[in-house]
């Protein structure tokens, strides 16, 4: 059984919801990623800030990414799934909820993240096709 510890990316981080959406963008420039699990004081998930939030949702709106924070673009509903959950779950709860980023817990702490790079690499060019047109369907 391949299992969301098996396909995801280690070593994800989290930003801190009083963090700033500049130094946001900045890790996310040196992590080199598209995309950061939003965490409060207790290491719990808040939500999940994307490079797309820092510019449509603050700096297209003319606010200053320096003055706004993480925690205030947090909204709806976090996802996550287990490090031991199969990857029939991990591409469900996906689906379910038309997301293409999954952050994996391990014993309540961000072990890493899913991304669809990492499933490309681990299911079938059908899987991935049926994947596709589930997640990016209008709803």
């Amino acid at each position: 059984m391949t299992t969301a510890g098996d396909i995801m990316h280690r070593g994800a981080q989290w930003i801190p919801i009083h963090e700033t959406l500049d130094r946001a963008a900045q890790l996310m420039r040196e992590l080199n990623v598209g995309a950061l699990p939003i965490g409060d004081q207790n290491d719990r998930l808040c939500g999940i800030l994307t490079d797309r939030d820092i510019v449509v949702g603050c700096v297209a709106m003319g606010h200053d990414p320096a003055r706004v924070t993480a925690g205030e673009m947090a909204h709806g509903t976090p996802r996550w799934i287990d490090a031991g959950a199969d990857i029939g779950d991990v591409i469900r709860e996906m689906q379910d909820h038309q997301i293409r980023r999954l952050p994996v817990i391990e014993n309540k702490r961000l072990v890493g993240m899913i991304s669809e790079a990492d499933l490309a690499r681990h299911l079938s060019d059908d899987q991935i096709a049926t994947w596709v047109e589930r997640v990016y369907a209008q709803a």
